[in-house]
């Protein structure tokens, strides 16, 4: 027992030692950092939307120096092909004669950021199902597997249409947690101004390593979780479905599509990733409520009454945590 009180206690220290040194660099939006590094410990992938200038590059990049990872940047464009995402085989010589060899793509990073990933074509889109879901990718029946920890972080802009390709439902569903970033207040753009501005901006330093996430990871698929406390999560599903005898008014006048049963993994494995960063060995309902809106925000499809009238899918969460009670 004490062995484990040392574990989740050196988890939790670790876990706050990332959130201050991503803080150095990146201003305000301490719940979206806390939010990612449960991504991260539970073995998931994000999606981030936001308007330019934000910040999402500039978290992904401080996320991967504080853990000591390597790094990778895919900017989409419609030309971009799936061979530039994933890697392809080229001719080589060497040893008398010439030879097929793998080179490998962006791909093969710990942290990979796909900037602007709804610019891609479905085609290039795909190429990153396998990845995401399997942690491999297959060029010419060959498969090859991806560095770990692997983690897809794809960011989007809310606001220009024009030239994209809207991500389909089944590779939204990949995506562990959908972040929102907002535009900074007053006195965050103020300490964004210091820092970029100033004689020397703050650097980075790393707290963590590939083994201590999967330390951590491995130690969250360990934490216990009550049946009232799963119960929760299941029933935060289900009643997402509008047909569901437990859906609230909301689901029902508004929703189309409910969510699937990767959002109660999502759910679940956040909650227990949660519970360590507060030193806890347990997940409790708060965890279940304080990951529902990344979880489910992008798995909710609106219906047209719902588009119409503005009301958006973490409306609905929302309706859905009080009608349960959460």
């Amino acid at each position: 027992m004490k062995a484990l009180e040392t574990q989740v206690s050196t988890c939790r220290d670790r876990l706050a030692a990332l959130e201050r040194e991503i803080g150095k660099v990146f201003v305000g939006h301490e719940e979206v950092v806390e939010q990612v590094l449960l991504c991260l410990f539970s073995r998931g992938h994000l999606l981030l939307e936001g308007v330019p200038g934000v910040g999402k590059t500039l978290l992904v990049k401080a996320l991967s120096r504080a853990l000591d990872l390597s790094f990778a940047r895919i900017q989409c464009t419609p030309d971009l092909m799936p061979a530039d995402v994933v890697g392809t085989n080229v001719l080589v010589e060497g040893g008398g004669g010439e030879a097929m060899r793998f080179q490998p793509g962006p791909l093969f990073a710990n942290i990979v950021l796909v900037d602007e990933i709804n610019r891609a074509t479905p085609k290039t889109q795909s190429a990153f199902l396998e990845a995401m879901q399997e942690g491999q990718v297959t060029t010419l029946g060959v498969t090859h597997a991806l560095e770990k920890p692997f983690l897809l972080m794809a960011t989007q802009n809310p606001i220009e249409m024009e030239g994209t390709y809207p991500l389909p439902e089944a590779q939204l569903d990949r995506f562990f947690f959908k972040l929102e970033l907002k535009a900074p207040d007053f006195d965050e753009l103020s300490r964004i101004m210091d820092l970029t501005t100033g004689e020397a901006a703050p650097e980075v330093e790393p707290v963590c390593d590939a083994q201590s996430v999967a330390e951590i990871s491995t130690l969250a698929r360990r934490v216990k979780v009550a049946e009232e406390v799963k119960g929760s999560a299941l029933r935060l599903v289900t009643a997402s479905h509008p047909e569901s005898p437990d859906a609230p008014d909301a689901v029902r006048q508004y929703v189309k599509y409910g969510a699937s049963p990767r959002a109660a993994q999502s759910m679940i494995l956040a909650g227990k990733v949660r519970a360590l960063a507060e030193g806890r060995y347990n997940v409790s309902h708060g965890d279940i409520a304080g990951v529902a809106r990344p979880a489910l925000r992008h798995r909710l499809i609106m219906n047209f009454e719902g588009e119409v009238e503005g009301v958006t899918a973490d409306d609905v969460v929302s309706q859905l945590l009080a009608h349960l009670g959460l």
